[in-house]
């Protein structure tokens, strides 16, 4: 996997013009779970988006005040020498680097 400098850098550009067009959080339901309005999705983690690039766009995401990122265990299964979990992974060392567990909302789901 290559570090996608570019990519990065537009991910964190949308992120910057869409906090400063308006951020706001929602409840889940009728619970007390607040999340952020936009959720990233974490099927490019581990796959198409190595280490450097998936925690830079993690830490911008959190750092400009989102909250809700989405993952599911059967995004890469297709790819030959992946297994599935390769998002939940890659989540999981951020989490453990980054110390920000407590400030995100996960969504997952479970595949076949």
């Amino acid at each position: 996997m290559r570090h996608d400098r570019s990519m990065e850098m537009r991910i964190i550009s949308e992120l910057t013009k869409t906090k400063a067009r308006s951020m706001h959080k929602r409840k889940i339901g009728k619970s007390s779970v607040d999340v952020s309005s936009i959720m990233l999705g974490g099927n490019v983690f581990g796959w198409t988006a190595g280490e450097t690039t998936s925690f830079h766009v993690l830490d911008a995401f959190v750092d400009h005040g989102f909250n809700f990122i989405d993952t599911a265990d059967v995004y890469s299964v297709f790819i030959p020498g992946h297994n599935g979990g390769e998002s939940e992974t890659m989540l999981g060392k951020w989490f453990a680097r980054s110390g920000k567990r407590e400030k995100v909302v996960l969504a997952t789901k479970v595949g076949m």
